[in-house]
């Protein structure tokens, strides 16, 4: 077995999002994307309380790639224009394939808001292949205790494996395109080599904690919390220097143009004002602001 060299460690620098200040490890001035990973927005911890309720997203549209949530802390509510209607909780996963056009809406449930809560979690954009962008879109949502686990040795690593497989364990989302989705959880002291596809671009992104990558490079929560790895060896190390949160990221990349403007990702400017025209005359469904 061969480790991967890294090609890239990056910040988690914060930005604003409207009402919202989260972190952006993908894109930044140094990463454009990485093939087929398009956009990671972590948000959060916010404490949400009725005087404080900065996540209410409402119907928004969004085509050509794959809106993936993963809740870390608290509660959502998830409408969409299919007629899906769920409540994601900590350790769900819920992953939209918007294909040809979605309209969907997330918040805190009212419950969440009036008890009063920390609210954290992943978004990532996955970009889909140009012969899927125009499919029907889907809803996953998959609860937490219904994901395979990996566990080393020790005890002190677990892995849910979300998509794709590793070590014989299979991930619960159907995907579109070759992909190995993985969140780690790693207690102090706990050691494990994780197995990557040579074929597929790989990253790391540390949540919380600090973790020492390949017994050479530490990802530290508020410093460096990504890593990019090479296309050159199949598999890399990971030992938790404190109790420590990852998500693993590889995918096979599909080499095409992408252009995207506000929530479209397309293959070109003539697709993005397509998708603008076809929002505008509800061809991608319709959902009450309630």
């Amino acid at each position: 077995m061969k480790q991967n060299t890294i090609k890239t460690i990056g910040r988690s620098d914060f930005v604003n999002m409207g009402p919202i200040k989260l972190r952006q490890p993908i894109p930044t001035q140094h990463i454009d994307m990485i093939d087929p990973f398009v956009l990671l927005h972590h948000y959060g911890p916010y404490a949400i309380d009725e005087r404080n309720n900065p996540f209410d997203l409402g119907p928004h549209p969004h085509r050509g790639f794959e809106p993936i949530t993963f809740l870390i802390e608290g509660e959502q509510l998830h409408r969409d224009s299919l007629g899906h209607e769920s409540v994601v909780k900590a350790g769900d996963v819920q992953w939209t394939t918007a294909g040809r056009g979605i309209i969907h809406a997330e918040r805190p449930t009212k419950a969440f808001v009036e008890k009063g809560g920390t609210l954290e979690g992943i978004q990532l954009w996955l970009n889909l292949p140009a012969e899927k962008k125009m499919i029907q879109p889907n809803y996953q949502h998959v609860q937490n205790d219904e994901f395979n686990v990996v566990l080393s040795e020790d005890k002190k690593v677990s892995i849910q494996v979300i998509a794709g497989s590793l070590e014989d364990k299979n991930g619960k989302i159907a995907t579109q395109s070759p992909v190995n989705v993985y969140m780690m959880d790693v207690k102090a002291g706990g050691k494990h080599n994780v197995d990557i596809d040579i074929a597929y671009q790989s990253v790391l992104y540390l949540l919380k904690g600090q973790v020492t990558v390949n017994n050479d490079v530490d990802l530290i929560q508020n410093e460096n919390q990504l890593i990019e790895f090479n296309q050159d060896g199949n598999q890399f190390s990971v030992e938790a220097k404190a109790d420590s949160k990852l998500l693993f990221l590889s995918g096979k990349p599909f080499h095409e143009k992408v252009t995207t403007y506000g929530p479209y990702v397309m293959n070109t400017q003539t697709e993005i004002m397509e998708a603008m025209r076809d929002y505008q005359m509800g061809k991608m469904g319709f959902l009450p602001n309630s």
